[in-house]
């Protein structure tokens, strides 16, 4: 049986092992691109959008973004191992989805392969898991092998003393004789050059060279210059001429491949290997010439990376015939460079391989005698004639022997495979020298033909026959070809190597060679080193042949291949070397890695060198079989290291072409090649799919190479690819560029049409999950830390003095009092500007205006909806005065306002649903709105989405009745209910918090004196005004302290981006807050315009600081880089800053006016991971920024808590922050009585310490460090930074990752994402990334995303979803809602481009 038959065989047996295992197939959108089945497609009326509470900033997509559920807040038990079928928010999980992700469980709950061992884990340094020797691993067990020696060299005197001498004598004695025909693609003779021609042309050439160059009347070449020689594989006729006049001029010709495009692959490390060897002259044709790209002058391109170039055409009539006298000095003998040849290594850098005169002429006599060549004999060639085996055989062997070359072109081959057989029947050849391939294409086509004979044939040199594959080739051909006259023994393979020539070649009998040998091995024994024929597993084996023996005259042994070359023992394989007068030099011009290849001093176990001279490395992997012969296992380049086990990338491919491929995959068009990730080399596969293959059949065929590689090598592929037909960058003469393949893979420009990794198979190097040590208990937590000598971490703002001490503070216990004293002591005075997009002011409200506006509403309230004192009162009103004046019309008649966001009218189906749910859950007796609402609310489309019918009462405030209040309700006590503040969290709970209005007053009070607020000052504020901060700046403040706020609503920006920043330098802002959304839309649409709003006048000089609200870790990269962009337009670079603040309590930090800059620290991001919190040094690997929220304000104290135990925790823990101030809310305000939790977030005390502290718990986990700074009252500062929401914190591997840590990574790996969003289902981590790009690099980004969170995470992502820009719902905060997606993609909403399932 053949060999190719037991491959195959035990392939199709491998995998029938895998019948049951069924993958999850990864989905695509069904896109002008490709036709995916119906069944990866949802249509997208079929789920209703999610309700919402946002209008839309930036572009209107952005509309349905925030989606509540009703509040069971933190502790709430999230989706986890309940079932599948329903996320936590009840949201229906698409079955589609769900099954996918239940496929992909079971397949990953298979045991994989190495199990994982114990080791020790230092709690700082995550120690990959070092993988530990197999102890029943082979080991090598034959003697250590002796030094081979080749026959001797023969003298013959018939041979000539040089190459240039023999051609002289064949030229002058023998003119007529043929010396090579070239064909063309029809397969006809074009021409054949006699060595009579030969001689005259090169001579010719050679004296143009030499005396018609000139520049500045100096010879423009002088002896030993290198010369590049670019011609195409169809003019072997040209070449030849070309190569031998450069040797006549004492030139060194460097062949290289004709450059087609600008940009060919790998064209720039030729560019390197020209300039390096010093090329100036290029040699071509005219008609090659003509067909190289020009530039604009007519001349020809420059290419990227090359050397200028002159070009020199070299037809017969550009040349100038020599004078009869005139002779050559060429002395073609000696260490001098002959000619260079090209090599491209693993990494794809090109080098020049320098072959000397001596080493040439002794090549020439090596092949004479081993392949028996002789004078006259017809040689067919289908090799590339300018390197390798092409061109020792086929331009300088056979001149020396006087024989005759047919070159069959690579074009001819395409278009016809028996062209080379037909031609060997034509002309009787006697030898004939091919590649497996081309075995194997003429095998497909021979059916019609049955008049061709290979009985001439003496030799089938086969030039690949080190290539594992060949043996597969030479079988088949020859079972079909016996019957045309070929004799078996006829088959030569041969190895070779640019370093060391031809290594070894089989002889035939009649040439003294001893019969052909197999070897079937075990491919578990391959991957350990060691050779082992009696396999158990007889699927897992490799069949080899030999490649005859060693050439005369030269010594070969094999050496290990990593460390000291010690010889190898005779069951081990190794790298072949050896040591001959026919090896090149040197790699031209490269000292370093000329030492290590070229002089290699092979020793013995006991450190004796073998030989007193220096051995070349072939970069050929094998062994010394029986009867001396060579066989070759693989190739150092091809060479993977995986573990501690080595796969050859050509191994496989033999595998992966053995699953059926003529259906799915053009047979010549795989590269396998590893990269590495995590310290560790992973295996690529990448092949070319046929346009007709479907989506279901590559992907059955993906998983079964997985399967067959798995069961076969033991080794898993990390990532499998397909890309379509001709994508691939092709190598010179077909093939495929391995190098340039990989670098775009790398690069992810690959663009494939069908990604499959398998992550969780291959990587086996994690560090090993935490375990969670048995809790230390608070009490020991505190002496630890005395004993370690930290800090508790605890800080607080500064004293409020106490509030009863004047007459004034008491008068400011009630926000409705205030407006009252303001209204009677500074009527006039101005307290609210409205902007619209235009910038003008569209109205104001002095204290006598507001108050009155604020008694009519009282009035309407009590008399028109009949409302008594504490009745809740919803306010929808757009972002305004109406909704302050609302808000105080509600406190002056004792109801309880409830800001509530108005429904987006180009977006009820989402928007309005929200709006409805806070009025019910915050049981709202009354809605105060506009008339343009109020229509909204009750109209058709309304009645769509919700019940219309079930609205309270609702007034419209925009002509009320002048009416003036009989009394204006004063609070019994400040503990009263002043108002309900409702938002919804990130990840997606609707929440209402209670503030009293003593703590309205306290939270106005603490701005106050952080800002250092007074009547003349004026502050412009670009916030939302439903919630939070926003609220409180918007409506309250300036009420409080009498300052005048400049209010611009964010959605006037999306017409007119500038106008936050117009209205802080118009009014000369000392103080302004805004939002992230506002920051980011500022500085990516305003950024390349600051000259633009020089000229008009935009000057933000004046601004002291400028204050970003958020609920989040400051987002270190937007306040730099705005700072930065706005520094033209005057921003002090201290100005910018953020606040933080939460649902327990509204503001904790504020920058404000005084007070040292916020400082930024660099954290150590896997300390991090355990909650420790270790500095290290700006830039150091690992190292995360963070930037303090802020100085904490008045009032406030802040400590840091264990999630768990409670207990206080020291300056290096990462711990919740808890929070005690007078101006905290004072509970959730919800339908349901959850005592428990209220207790727990607004009343929770320490477990440990200071037990008597109330203190309200912020579901945010950050630390405290003391700086060197002082603060106002000289202390030194306690900074307090943010580290991220305790909801949305992923614990994987028994770490707590940060999803934004992950998502910066992931958007950092590629140029096309512009948004990425993590969460996780069912412990996968699942990875959303918006595209923004073309819909062909979608899968570009899979491998690269799984990298970079491997990388810098250890997290394998199960998970990869491509979507379209804006996907990603976003808060009106600007903040990501990762559970809202999540949910999304679980029921199937997002449209998807691709998801990936990683195996």
């Amino acid at each position: 049986m053949s060999a190719s038959d037991v491959h195959t065989e035990a392939v199709q047996a491998a995998l029938a092992k895998y019948r049951e295992r069924k993958m999850p197939m990864p989905s695509k959108r069904r896109s002008a691109l490709a036709p995916a089945s119906a069944e990866a497609y949802t249509p997208p009326d079929l789920h209703a959008d999610p309700p919402d509470v946002t209008t839309g900033l930036g572009q209107p997509r952005h509309a349905y973004r925030e989606r509540p559920q009703p509040a069971s807040g933190r502790g709430a038990p999230r989706a986890g191992s309940g079932s599948v079928l329903e996320t936590a928010g009840g949201v229906p999980v698409n079955s589609r989805v769900s099954s996918k992700i239940q496929q992909l469980l079971n397949t990953l709950k298979r045991p994989k392969r190495p199990p994982l061992k114990e080791f020790f884990v230092d709690d700082f340094e995550e120690l990959l898991e070092v993988q530990q020797p197999d102890p029943n691993q082979p080991k090598p067990e034959g003697s250590q092998m002796a030094v081979l020696k080749g026959e001797p060299l023969a003298a013959s005197t018939a041979w000539p003393p040089s190459l240039l001498a023999a051609l002289r004598q064949w030229g002058t004695t023998q003119p007529r004789a043929p010396c090579l025909t070239a064909l063309d693609t029809a397969g006809k003779a074009t021409c054949t050059l006699t060595y009579g021609k030969l001689w005259s042309r090169s001579l010719k050439l050679a004296y143009t060279l030499l005396n018609k160059l000139t520049s500045k009347n100096e010879r423009l070449l002088k002896p030993g210059d290198r010369v590049a020689l670019v011609f195409p594989n169809s003019d072997p006729v040209m070449f030849t001429v070309a190569f031998y006049g450069c040797l006549l001029a004492e030139l060194v010709p460097v062949p290289i491949e004709v450059p087609l495009t600008r940009k060919d692959a790998g064209s720039q490390q030729i560019g390197f290997l020209l300039g390096s060897c010093g090329v100036a002259l290029a040699l071509t044709t005219d008609a090659c010439q003509k067909g190289l790209p020009k530039a604009q002058t007519g001349e020809v391109a420059t290419f990227k990376g090359w050397p200028p170039l002159t070009w020199l055409v070299i037809d017969g009539k550009h040349l100038t015939k020599p004078p009869k006298d005139w002779h050559p000095s060429a002395q073609d003998v000696g260490a001098g460079t002959a000619y260079i040849e090209y090599k491209t290594s693993k990494e794809g850098s090109t080098v020049g391989v320098a072959v000397s005169h001596a080493s040439l002429l002794a090549q020439c006599q090596a092949l004479t005698q081993a392949c028996g060549y002789a004078e006259a004999e017809t040689l067919t060639n289908v090799l590339d004639f300018k390197r390798d085996a092409g061109l020792w055989h086929g331009v300088l062997t056979s001149v020396m022997n006087r024989m005759h070359v047919v070159s069959v072109p690579y074009a001819l081959m395409k278009v016809n495979p028996l062209s080379w057989i037909q031609k060997v029947c034509a002309y009787k050849a006697r030898a004939a020298l091919v590649k497996s391939r081309d075995m194997h294409w003429s095998l497909l086509a021979q059916r019609g033909q049955r008049d061709v004979s290979l009985s001439s044939l003496r030799m089938l040199i086969v030039a690949d026959g080190a290539n594992p594959w060949s043996i597969s080739s030479c079988d088949a051909f020859l079972d079909v070809f016996r019957s045309r006259g070929l004799r078996p023994e006829v088959v030569c393979p041969c190895a070779t190597c640019p370093e060391a020539l031809t290594v070894a070649i089989r002889r035939p009998p009649d040439l003294g060679g001893p019969p052909p040998r197999r070897a079937v091995l075990s491919m578990g024994g391959l991957s350990h080193g060691v050779i082992r024929v009696d396999a158990e597993e007889k699927l897992s084996v490799l069949t080899v042949q030999d490649v005859g023996q060693v050439m005369p005259g030269a010594s070969v042994c094999v050496v290990k291949v990593e460390g000291t070359p010690y010889l190898c023992k005779t069951d081990e394989v190794g790298e072949i070397c050896v040591d001959s007068s026919t090896a090149a030099a040197a790699y031209y011009g490269l000292l370093g890695i000329t030492k290590s290849v070229f002089e290699t001093v092979p020793v013995t176990v006991a450190g004796a060198p073998v030989s007193d001279r220096p051995f070349t490395r072939t970069g050929l992997l094998g062994f010394i079989g029986p009867d001396d012969l060579v066989f070759v296992v693989g190739k150092l380049d091809g060479l993977m290291v995986v573990g501690a086990r080595r796969h050859n990338a050509d191994d496989i491919v033999a595998t992966a072409l053995a699953v059926e491929p003529m259906k799915f995959v053009y047979r010549g068009r795989i590269a396998v090649f590893s990269v590495t990730v995590l310290r560790d080399d992973r295996i690529v596969l990448v092949a070319e799919q046929r346009p007709d293959a479907s989506e279901e059949d590559s992907f059955q065929w993906m998983s079964r190479v997985l399967q067959a590689i798995d069961s076969i090598h033991q080794v898993g592929v990390y990532c499998l690819a397909l890309v379509p037909a001709n994508t691939l960058p092709k190598a010179p003469l077909g093939g495929i560029h391995i190098s340039e393949t990989k670098q775009r893979f790398l690069e992810g420009v690959l663009h494939p049409c069908n990604v499959l990794m398998c992550p969780h198979t291959c990587v086996t190097n994690l560090p090993k999950p935490r375990q969670k040590q048995p809790e230390v208990g608070p009490a020991s937590m505190i002496v630890g830390n005395l004993v370690a000598g930290k800090r508790i971490a605890q800080a607080s703002g500064r004293e409020l003095t106490h509030l009863e001490d004047s007459d004034q503070a008491r008068k400011f216990l009630f926000l409705p009092d205030v407006l009252q004293w303001r209204a009677h002591t500074t009527p006039e005075h101005p307290l609210f500007l409205l902007l619209n997009a235009k910038g003008t002011v569209t109205s104001t409200a002095t204290c006598v205006q507001l108050h009155k506006r604020a008694e009519r509403v009282a009035a309407a309230l009590t008399e028109k909806a009949r409302l008594s004192a504490g009745a809740h009162v919803a306010l929808v009103y757009p972002p305004g005065l109406e909704l302050i004046a609302a808000f105080y019309g509600c406190l002056y008649c004792g109801c309880v306002p409830v800001t509530v966001r108005p429904p987006h009218p180009q977006n009820l189906a989402t928007t309005l649903p929200t709006v409805k749910m806070i009025v019910e859950v915050s049981t709202s007796a009354c809605v105060l709105t506009t008339q343009a609402i109020m229509r909204l609310l009750r109209s058709k489309e309304a009645a769509a989405t919700v019940d219309v019918r079930t609205w309270p009462t609702i007034l419209d405030t925009d002509d009320i009745p002048k009416k003036k209040l009989g009394s204006i309700f004063r609070p019994p006590s400040p503990d009263v209910l002043a108002y309900l503040d409702f938002s919804v969290s990130t990840t997606g709970i609707l929440a209402g918090v209670k503030m009293s209005h003593a703590a309205t007053s306290a939270l106005c009070r603490s701005i106050k004196l952080q800002c250092e607020l007074y009547p003349s000052r004026q502050v412009a504020i670009c916030l939302d005004p439903y919630c939070g901060l926003g609220f409180a700046l918007w409506c309250l403040c300036s009420v409080y302290s009498g300052h005048q706020s400049v209010l611009v609503p964010p959605p006037e920006l999306e017409s007119n981006v500038s106008l936050w920043l117009w209205a802080v330098s118009q009014y000369k802002a000392r103080v302004t807050f805004c939002s992230y959304s506002v920051m980011e839309m500022c500085a990516r649409g305003l950024g390349a315009q600051t000259a633009v709003l020089r000229t008009k006048g935009v000057n933000l000089s004046c601004v002291r600081t400028c204050m970003v609200v958020a609920e989040e870790r400051p987002r270190i990269a937007l306040t730099q880089s705005f700072s930065k962009l706005f520094r033209d337009l005057g921003l002090p670079a201290r100005a910018v800053s953020t606040t933080f603040g939460c649902r327990v309590n509204v503001a904790i930090c504020l920058q404000g006016t005084a007070g040292p800059d916020p400082t930024t620290v660099y954290v150590d991001t896997r300390a991090l991971r355990h909650d420790r919190v270790r500095l290290v040094e700006r830039g150091s690997p690992h190292s995360l920024p963070l930037t303090e929220s802020g100085k904490i304000l008045p009032g406030v104290k802040v400590i840091i808590a264990h999630t768990e135990t409670k207990g206080p925790l020291g300056d290096s823990h990462l711990g919740e922050i808890w929070v005690s101030s007078p101006h905290n809310a004072t509970g959730y305000y919800t339908v349901y009585g959850e005592e428990g939790l209220q207790a727990d977030h607004f009343s929770a005390r320490l477990s440990f310490g200071d037990t008597q502290t109330v203190w309200a718990r912020t579901g945010f986990l950050g630390f405290l460090r003391r700086t060197e700074l002082t603060d106002a009252s000289g202390e030194r500062h306690d900074a307090l930074y943010v580290v991220g929401s305790l909801d949305e914190t992923l614990e994987l591997r028994g770490m707590r990752y940060h999803p934004i840590d992950i998502e910066a990574s992931v958007i950092r790996a590629h140029r096309s994402v512009a948004e990425c969003a993590v969460f996780t289902w069912t412990n996968l981590l699942v990875v959303v990334v918006e595209l923004d790009g073309l819909e062909q690099d979608a899968l570009d980004l899979v491998a690269l995303v799984t990298n970079v969170v491997l990388e810098e995470h250890h997290l394998v992502v199960g998970v990869v979803v491509i979507v379209d820009p804006g996907v990603i719902p976003i808060n009106s905060r600007g903040e990501k809602q990762r559970m809202h997606l999540r949910d999304g993609f679980l029921a199937d909403q997002l449209d998807p481009i691709y998801v990936a399932y990683n195996m």
